[in-house]
Order: C-alpha cells, then sequence, then structure tokens
C-alpha cells in the first residue's frame, strides 16, 4: 500500500487539514507507547499486529476507543475487521476513510 503523504484531512468540520503523515503519527505512537509498553520492536507500517502477537481482542477494544476519541470519528461494528485493524497502514487506511466521509 503506498502512503498517500502528499493528502491532508480534517478532523473535524472547519478545524483545518491535518496531513496524513501526522495521522499516521499519531497512531503509531500510540502503539508504541500502549501496546508496546514504549518498545517499538521492529514495528513497521505493514506488520501484522495480530500475528506478531501485539494486538488482541482487549487490544482492539482499546485502539478502537483511542481513534474514535483522538481523530473524531466512529467506528462502525461491522468495521471491527482485521481488513481495518491488523496493521499501522490498515488503521490508517480506515481512519482516513472515515475522515473523508464527514
Amino acid at each position: 500500500m503506498s502512503q498517500p503523504f502528499n493528502r491532508d484531512v480534517s478532523l473535524e468540520p472547519g478545524q483545518a487539514p491535518v496531513p496524513v503523515a501526522a495521522v499516521r503519527a499519531k497512531i503509531r505512537a500510540y502503539i508504541v507507547e500502549n501496546l508496546l509498553l514504549g518498545a517499538d520492536h521492529d514495528l513497521t507500517d505493514a506488520m501484522s499486529l495480530i500475528e506478531a502477537g501485539i494486538l488482541d481482542s482487549t487490544g482492539a477494544m482499546e485502539l478502537v476507543a483511542f481513534i474514535e476519541a483522538a481523530f473524531a470519528i466512529t467506528v462502525a461494528d461491522e468495521e471491527l475487521t482485521p481488513d481495518n485493524l491488523d496493521s499501522i497502514d490498515n488503521i490508517c487506511a480506515l481512519v482516513e476513510r472515515k475522515l473523508a466521509g464527514q
């Protein structure tokens, strides 16, 4: 998946656009601090968080709560899938889609 660093997204209506790279950085920082307890363990944006044992069901719910609060979006139950949450790339794509739909 190519990283669309040349685009911006708005976090809330009327708010100035935020670079997609900033969204990615915020998600990555959350994962490192809260799921990896400060150590990045060679984390890559495409790495499967589930296969690496980084993300379990409890961690997924905490991650969703974070992205909903951090980006003022709502993640529907049917969006709680590995396709959306299994890597930083997938999480960023989900957030970008949700922000674009506001």
